[in-house]
């Protein structure tokens, strides 16, 4: 499946075959291909958290508003980040790149970061949105089905699968085979009501 029809055949499945099982292959491909996600300064914020163990899916559906995707999908996927990851051997993410690039973004990314914690949240949280479309798009095309979710509680979340203190849940994606359609598209805005030219017209 080429990428623009598994862009207009994604949808968020809400049902799925509880007895489906991806392979340990196609698992590995999905996440590398994940993996893949652009970041800000290239540093990887991301941590898929795979949960397949029953009795976590089970807690985890207990405070997600009972969604059944979280025990019935074949893949459940807690998208996670690291606040903290632009500190932690930063040259890591450069460790490639000729030496005049790293001496330059190595400094670039602690100015960036250190002390703007709002500036760390914000950062995170859009390269979990950027990595989740990649895994639900790669599912797509590899013949599975896809539900990005939010509707649970993150503290609570965060408990069960021991999530560090530096960590944010930012949403979960679960993927599997569906067994009913997701509903016709309930009511798409117009490119006029969502495409601004140059700037918002002041009233």
């Amino acid at each position: 499946m080429n990428t623009i029809d598994a862009i207009r055949s994604r949808r968020a499945v809400k049902s799925y075959d509880p007895t489906h099982r991806m392979t340990d292959s196609e698992i590995k491909d999905l996440l590398s291909l994940g993996l893949l996600s652009p970041t800000a300064f290239n540093i990887q914020h991301w941590r898929f958290v795979v949960v397949d163990d029953p009795s976590l899916r089970k807690q985890i559906r207990q405070v997600s508003w009972n969604q059944s995707q979280v025990t019935d999908a074949s893949l459940l996927i807690i998208i996670c980040a690291d606040l903290k990851a632009w500190e932690r051997r930063p040259d890591r993410y450069w460790r490639n790149a000729p030496s005049e690039i790293q001496s330059f973004m190595l400094p670039a990314i602690d100015q960036y970061y250190r002390g703007k914690d709002q500036t760390q949240r914000d950062e995170v949280m859009r390269s979990c949105g950027i990595a989740s479309q990649t895994l639900m798009l790669a599912a797509q095309s590899m013949g599975y089905d896809s539900c990005p979710m939010d509707g649970f509680d993150s503290v609570e979340v965060g408990k069960i699968i021991h999530l560090p203190e530096d960590h944010v849940v930012s949403m979960f994606v679960a993927i599997g085979k569906k067994t009913q359609d997701a509903l016709p598209r309930p009511g798409q805005l117009t490119l006029d009501e969502v495409v601004i030219n140059n700037c918002f017209t002041q009233s």
